[in-house]
């Protein structure tokens, strides 16, 4: 059996009507606001600084270990020099003497080479640890951000959920309706504006969208429904306000 040709008025009807069951789903959307957003950004943010908070704790733990190398390394020098003294009470001549005061010399070189290190360890453990305090502080903060903007954006889905999901329903049954060249072109013109309006009202003599003027011809023939009209200025579909409804045109 051949599917029944929709008439222009039918056509017009059923673009209204996902537009307006569509514009429902955007105030819900607008209610939502920009918390999706900042819910994502927050989980980013904090997943960085976890990242940069697990970084600080490994660099502290290496800085640790040259701390601890360069002590061992003092410790060992100061045995080899201890012993290295005592060897000089038993020196036979100048030869040995000065080959041991040499390596005491040495290895005061070492001790003083490796407190050196020590002190410049200390200060980028100082620098580091500073620099971990705020991190963790920021952190803790943007994850307690995170527990409120959830909250909100919760209760928000919560109150919203039931409703948006018979909506999208709602508007995935009224595509049907709607061949596929026009739901093309409804959809990239919905795309181009903020408020997600591709087929509105004339009012006042003016395009509901963009608010210039509509000729009178162009509104009887609106009016006539004998073919699908767009607005010259933005180009969303016109439909006449009988089609939106005396409540719509009322308000």
């Amino acid at each position: 059996m051949a599917k029944k040709t929709k008439t222009v008025e039918e056509r017009l009807q059923n673009l209204y009507d996902l537009q307006i069951i569509d514009s429902k789903i955007d105030e819900i959307k607008i209610l939502k606001g920009a918390l999706p957003i900042e819910v994502s950004d927050l989980e980013d943010e904090i997943t960085g600084l976890e990242t940069r908070v697990n970084k600080l704790n490994s660099q502290l733990e290496e800085v640790d270990g040259k701390i601890a190398t360069h002590k061992e390394n003092i410790k060992t020098c100061e045995t080899l020099i201890e012993r290295y003294n005592k060897q000089l009470d038993d020196v036979k001549n100048n030869r040995e003497y000065e080959a041991l005061s040499k390596e005491i010399e040495l290895q005061t070189l070492e001790i003083q080479l490796s407190e050196k290190r020590i002190k410049e360890a200390n200060d980028q453990k100082l620098a580091k640890t500073e620099t971990l305090t705020a991190t963790t502080e920021r952190k803790e903060s943007k994850e307690k951000d995170l527990v409120t903007k959830k909250a909100e954006l919760e209760k928000i889905i919560t109150k919203t959920e039931k409703e948006e999901k018979a909506l999208r329903k709602k508007s995935e049954k009224a595509r049907e309706n709607i061949e596929e060249r026009m739901l093309k072109y409804y959809d990239k013109t919905r795309a181009a504006y903020r408020n997600g309006l591709a087929v509105v009202t004339y009012r006042r003599s003016s395009c509901g969208g963009c608010f210039n003027r509509i000729p009178p011809q162009l509104q009887i023939e609106i009016g006539d429904r004998k073919e699908i009209i767009t607005c010259e200025h933005c180009g969303r579909v016109l439909v006449d306000p009988e089609i939106a409804g005396i409540l719509e045109e009322t308000e």
